[in-house]
C-alpha cells in the first residue's frame, strides 16, 4: 500500500523539532548577548616599559651613589614592567576571549591585580609605596653584601611613572654594579644587556612578582639577551620564553651576582628546569 500519508507526518515532526530548538536557542543567544556587554572580574595586562637602571629615566639618573666612589658601567640591567587595565575600567566577554587567544595580553582576576574596592588613586597610592619600599630593601640588600655601612654611603634611587615593589633586584644589582662591579675591575653585566625582575628583602631574599611571560617579551623587544627570574616563577617563565632570551634562576642577591659573574667569564651559571 502506497504510504502517500506519511511525508506530511514526517514533515510537522521536523517543523516542530525546528521551532523546539529555535525556542531553546532563543535564551541562549539573549544570554550571550548580554554577558557580552556585561562587565566582567577581569584584568587584561600586557609587556610594560622596561627602564635600564644604570642609566638615567626622564633626565635623572636612576641610581645616584654618595659617600663612595661610583663605578662608570657598560651593559645594562634593565627592570621590567607590565601594564594593566585601571581598577575602574569595565571588562566586556569579547575583551577577555581576545586576551586568552593572543600571547602578548593576559586575562587576570581582578581581585589578583587590585584589593577590591581600591580606586585608582588609591592603587596608584599603593604602588608607590611599595616601590619606595622596594627601594630600601634593595639598598640595604646591596650595602649589606659589599659589607658597606649606610652611614657612609648614601644611595638615591629615582624612578618616574613606575610603582610596585618588582625592581627590587634590579635595583640592589644595579648598586652592587655602581659601587664594586664584578669585584674585580669588570661590569656585573659583561656588557650585556641583562633584564629581570623579583622582589628583594634587606636580607637578600628575592621574591617572586607574577607576570613574569609579559616582563619577559617587554625584555626581548628591548634588547635584553638575559633574564634573571625569581626561581620559583622558572615553570612560567619556561612556559612562553621568547627565542633567544636566556633565563637564570635565582633566590638571594648573593646567587644572581655570582650567576652573572660566571656568565661573563664562562663558567656554569645556572639554568631553569626544561618545561
Amino acid at each position: 500500500m502506497p504510504a502517500a500519508d506519511s511525508t506530511p507526518a514526517k514533515s510537522s515532526a521536523k517543523d516542530k523539532r525546528v521551532r523546539t530548538l529555535a525556542v531553546c536557542a532563543a535564551p541562549v543567544v539573549a544570554l550571550l548577548a548580554v554577558a557580552a556587554l556585561v562587565p566582567l572580574p577581569f584584568a587584561i595586562a600586557e609587556p610594560g616599559s622596561t627602564v635600564n637602571v644604570l642609566g638615567s629615566d626622564k633626565n635623572h639618573q636612576v641610581i645616584t651613589v654618595t659617600g663612595a666612589p661610583s663605578r662608570k658601567t657598560s651593559g645594562q640591567l634593565r627592570m621590567t614592567t607590565i601594564t594593566a587595565t585601571g581598577p575602574a575600567v569595565e571588562i566586556s566577554l569579547p575583551d577577555v576571549v581576545d586576551g586568552w587567544f593572543r600571547t602578548d595580553r593576559a586575562v587576570m582576576p581582578h581581585d589578583a591585580v587590585y584589593p577590591a574596592g581600591q580606586t585608582d588613586q588609591e592603587v596608584e597610592q599603593h604602588n608607590v609605596a611599595e616601590m619606595k619600599k622596594s627601594q630600601d630593601s634593595a639598598t640595604q640588600a646591596a650595602l649589606r653584601y659589599l659589607g658597606r655601612s649606610p652611614k657612609d654611603v648614601k644611595v638615591d634611587l629615582r624612578l618616574a611613572d613606575i610603582g610596585g615593589p618588582s625592581a627590587g633586584l634590579l635595583f640592589a644589582l644595579g648598586i652592587v654594579d655602581k659601587l664594586d662591579g664584578d669585584g674585580r675591575g669588570g661590569d656585573l653585566t659583561g656588557g650585556r644587556t641583562i633584564a629581570g625582575t623579583g622582589t628583594i628583602d634587606p636580607d637578600g631574599t628575592v621574591g617572586a612578582v607574577g607576570g613574569v611571560s609579559l616582563k619577559e617579551q617587554a625584555a626581548k623587544r628591548d634588547g635584553a639577551t638575559v633574564f634573571l627570574v625569581p626561581k620559583d616563577e622558572c615553570s612560567d617563565a619556561s612556559a612562553e620564553l621568547p627565542r633567544g632570551l636566556r633565563l637564570i634562576p635565582v633566590t638571594e642577591l648573593k646567587g644572581a651576582i655570582d650567576a652573572l659573574k660566571a656568565l661573563a667569564s664562562g663558567g656554569n651559571v645556572p639554568s631553569c628546569p626544561a618545561a
